[in-house]
């Protein structure tokens, strides 16, 4: 969803869904800012044993914005996204990095996983997907 969509975000899922009272509660509990952080909503869905996407929705569903990505890509102020490509990203990385990225695109969840074979942050594998002009989506919280 763009920018534009805030404060709309429920309108991606079917009428009538609802969120679990539990992680309404643990969302309502780290939220701040006007939001909640991409690695509060993560360690509420390892919380709770849910796929991150679960945690998104129910964000989504309350109408809560996701703060601070941990790839960089959206979340922050004044600048909105921190990310930049990566002065140089070594061959091994860039091989990796292509694999996981069919058709130019690559997963959130790889990148993570990229980040943690590589022992780099996963800021830093983000960086080296810029540098490549690769995009990267989905995202695991389903924000795009």
């Amino acid at each position: 969803m763009t920018h534009e969509d805030a404060g709309h975000y429920s309108a991606k899922h079917a009428p009538g869904s609802t969120v679990d009272p539990a992680i309404a509660k643990a969302i309502e509990e780290k939220a701040s800012e006007g939001g909640i952080t991409c690695a509060a909503a993560h360690k509420i869905a390892e919380a709770f044993s849910l796929d991150p996407l679960e945690v998104g929705k129910s964000l989504d569903l309350m109408e809560v914005r996701i703060l601070k990505c941990q790839l960089g890509l959206f979340g922050y102020k004044p600048e909105k996204r921190i990310i930049k490509p990566a002065p140089h990203v070594p061959p091994a990385l860039a091989e990796r990095i292509h694999k996981a990225a069919p058709g130019g695109r690559i997963a959130c969840r790889s990148v993570w996983e990229i980040a943690s074979q590589f022992g780099i942050t996963r800021l830093e594998a983000a960086a080296a997907c810029e540098a490549l002009d690769l995009k990267i989506a989905p995202c695991q919280l389903g924000a795009f």
